[in-house]
């Protein structure tokens, strides 16, 4: 069996940076295993699979979404998204201005051109609010990241908020610790910028050892956390965030009650055939 796979870098500009996805598209769903063996054979932090539904007829296009990273199946991925809608247009439905991914986490939403427009796509996207940890919560991720938070909250995500942008790319956590904890991976931040520097209004990184992702580059999913946090510490809804890993990430969020915009760029990298076994 003979299926397309396109390869594109989300929330950047350029190829070699951001975060790679693979985009799957299919004519059915596989078993779960070979979803599984292709994303493992993929090595990518996400691989992305999608079936088209029946569309409206009104510009828009519809599809059934799932993510694997190369270990599990995972609830919500937004680079992979960022990187599935890019290939719609690409590939697969130029005339779609917007598409509704239809997922575990809901409906899914994205708009914009990622051929025009400075190619940014806008993701809707659930917030979820953190709240506070017990001591013995955050002593656990404290201890994991080999850190002394500020504090530390938690929704699906573990958050770690540490003294500044320093520290947070200082940061060499305890990975079979951090796989150990009762959460969807760990995110640390902090402010970005300053008065007599600029930058972004928040940093952060992102790992998740328990689904097979070490490090991720760029993680739109850490920041359905990461927005309302911040919106509420700096008192207003729309903020820019870098992801400081090694290839780092640029995205632009609006809080709107229960729903974030998160808004990047994507840059193709690759188009391609796999073989896989039929099926």
């Amino acid at each position: 069996m003979r299926l397309p796979l396109y390869q594109l870098d989300a929330f950047a500009d350029r190829p070699f940076a951001g975060n790679p996805a693979a985009v799957v598209p299919l004519d059915r769903w596989l078993p779960d295993a070979t979803l599984q063996a292709i994303a493992l054979e993929n090595n990518l932090s996400e691989t992305a699979f999608l079936v088209r539904r029946e569309g409206s007829g009104d510009g828009s296009a519809d599809f059934d979404l799932r993510w694997f990273t190369p270990a599990v199946e995972v609830e919500l991925c937004g680079h992979a998204t960022l990187a599935s809608a890019a290939a719609v247009q690409r590939w697969l439905a130029p005339e779609a201005r917007t598409i509704r991914f239809h997922t575990r986490s809901g409906e899914l939403t994205v708009t914009g051109d990622s051929r025009q427009d400075e190619g940014r796509l806008t993701m809707d996207f659930p917030a979820r609010p953190p709240r506070a940890l017990d001591a013995a919560g955050a002593r656990a991720v404290a201890e994991a990241l080999g850190a002394e938070p500020e504090a530390v909250l938690a929704a699906d995500k573990a958050l770690a908020v540490l003294a500044d942008e320093a520290a947070v790319r200082a940061v060499a956590p305890d990975l079979r610790r951090v796989a150990a904890l009762p959460h969807d991976g760990v995110i640390v931040t902090a402010a970005g910028g300053g008065q007599d520097r600029p930058g972004p209004d928040f940093v952060s990184r992102y790992f998740a050892p328990a689904g097979g992702i070490d490090e991720d580059p760029v993680t739109g999913s850490a920041h359905c956390v990461l927005a309302p946090y911040w919106a509420e510490r700096l008192g207003r809804s729309r903020l820019s965030a870098r992801q400081v890993s090694a290839r780092g990430g640029d995205l632009e969020l609006a809080l709107a009650g229960e729903r974030v915009a998160i808004s990047g760029r994507v840059a193709p990298y690759l188009e391609g055939v796999i073989e896989v076994p039929d099926a």
